[in-house]
């Protein structure tokens, strides 16, 4: 992998990229190097705290509506909160750990447990009166319809 590309997917990634895979203990980031400014201004606010996991997500566009999915396995339906307005959209939950493991008898640990959180920027205004949000097989799929700005109306001018 040249520099440039591996400088391009750490910035991504918010992470450095190895060449190889080393087996580690792993905590999931909490900010991303792209919404680092977002981040900062929320925390700054006191909206997330400092221990919070960082959701992974896929957001795409099928026809008129923006998708976002997210694999949230082992989060309870009331432990997720969605907020959504016509120009954003931020996941927040808790994932509980059921059993206490004490952290030298760990050989991984690469999932997530406690909070996590993620917002996301869309691309194009949404309606948030009509997105509908459902868990199926562990995975939250947020069908957002985007506002069609295209119409045009014509306005017959009146004499008066």
């Amino acid at each position: 992998m040249n520099n440039d590309t591996k400088k391009f997917f750490e910035k991504l990634a918010g992470a450095s990229v190895q060449e190889e895979f080393e087996p580690k203990l792993a905590k999931v980031a909490a900010v991303s190097a792209v919404q680092d400014d977002e981040v900062e201004e929320q925390k700054m606010e006191g909206e997330f705290d400092e221990g919070e996991g960082q959701l992974a997500i896929d957001v795409y566009q099928s026809g008129n509506d923006i998708i976002i999915e997210a694999p949230v396995a082992g989060v309870g339906i009331d432990d997720l909160d969605l907020e959504i307005s016509p120009e954003s959209v931020a996941i927040r939950g808790k994932r509980e750990q059921h059993e206490k493991i004490e952290e030298g008898d760990f050989l991984y640990q690469e999932c997530y447990w406690g909070k996590f959180s993620r917002s996301v920027i869309l691309p194009q205004e949404i309606d948030p009166d009509h997105a509908t949000a459902t868990f199926k097989n562990g995975v939250l799929r947020i069908v957002l319809p985007k506002v069609n700005k295209q119409k045009t109306k014509k306005v017959k001018v009146r004499f008066e």
